[in-house]
This record gives structure tokens, sequence and C-alpha cells, in this order.
């Protein structure tokens, strides 16, 4: 089975990546989508992330009864900071049954360069990618494993915005879906 691993802080999961995780498993050969919560992704500031259980707990939430995506806790186990080289060889060890292919926007692809790698990364798994407003896709878009996703609904929500918005008491109920909405509101998780 194709699986799309979708790796992100998810802090918190909003709409927009939903959308990216549906509409990835809807019109593309991938069979289903994995949203890989990731502890600590060493091109972030760990300072303004939200407990690993907790952002784990809210994709779930957020997936509800989907059955082509499931939400994934697998480097919570795995040394921090996170790469995805090492995630994707101890996944393939795990379900060697699988494989796996990375889902990502274009804005990551432009910088993959800078991942640990990121030439073995590229070579070994497809690479499926979505554009984001504001980036080109880069030089890295003519390698033969990444395929463009063409016509993914893009929203420009920041999961920065969020989190502040929560801080200053103001509302994102449109901006979260309905059960990870309901639930922070009767949380402080980003309070």
């Amino acid at each position: 089975m194709k699986t799309g691993l979708f790796f992100g802080s998810f802090n918190p999961v909003h709409v927009g990546h939903m959308i990216i995780a549906n509409h990835i498993v809807q019109y593309t050969d991938l069979k289903e989508v994995w949203m890989v919560v990731s502890p600590h992704n060493p091109l972030k500031n760990r300072a303004s992330l939200a407990k690993d259980s907790d952002r784990y707990h809210l994709v779930q939430l957020a997936i509800g009864d989907n059955p082509k995506i499931k939400a994934s806790n697998i480097e919570f186990s795995l040394p921090a900071p996170s790469y995805t080289i090492d995630t994707l060889t101890h996944i393939k060890e795990k379900y060697p049954k699988r494989e796996f292919a990375l889902i990502m926007g274009g804005d990551n692809l432009l910088s993959i360069d800078k991942w640990k790698n990121y030439k073995l990364l590229m070579d070994n798994h497809d690479i499926y990618v979505y554009r984001r407003p504001g980036f080109q896709i880069g030089i890295h878009s003519s390698h033969p494993r990444v395929k463009i996703v063409e016509n993914v609904p893009m929203m420009d929500i920041s999961a920065t915005f969020i989190r502040n918005a929560i801080k200053e008491k103001k509302s994102v109920q449109y901006l979260l879906p309905d059960s990870v909405f309901n639930y922070l509101e009767g949380s402080n998780i980003y309070s």
C-alpha cells in the first residue's frame, strides 16, 4: 500500500492542513495519508510548541473517522530533533510491506537541500508537492521522483496566527476543524 507521510508540527492542526491531506489522498495514487506529528523540527523554534501529546490528540480529533487519513506519533520514540531521513529508515523497518512517499509544500521543496541526506531522500522516495502561495517550486521540481499535485485548495492560514489569536482571546472558530475548536475552547493549551 502506498502511504503518504505528511510531516508537521501541527501546532495546532488547522483546516488548511486537513484540506491538503484530504486532497492528496483523493486526487493522487496514494491510498492513505499519515499525518506525522513532529516533536521538534530542527528548522523551527521548539519554545512555541505545545506538548507532543496535545498536538497528536488534536490531529486525531481533526481526522475523526476518515479511514484514509491517520495520525502518527512515530517520531515521539525517536531521538530529537527529528530528521525525516531517520524517521523514514525507522518506519520502513517497522512497516516493510508499505511503500512510503513524502508530502510537502513547495516552500519545503525549495529548501530541501538543507535537509539531512536530502539526495538519498529524493532518490528513494516519491515526493508529492503542493504549491504554497508566494513560493516558487524551485530547481528540485524536475527531479524524477517529485510529483507536483495541481489544484490543491490553498488557504493562507498560519498556526502562529492561530496561537496568537487564541492568546488575544479572538475567535479562531472557522480556522480549525470543529472538533479541534471545541476541544481548545475548554483547554488552556495555547492560552
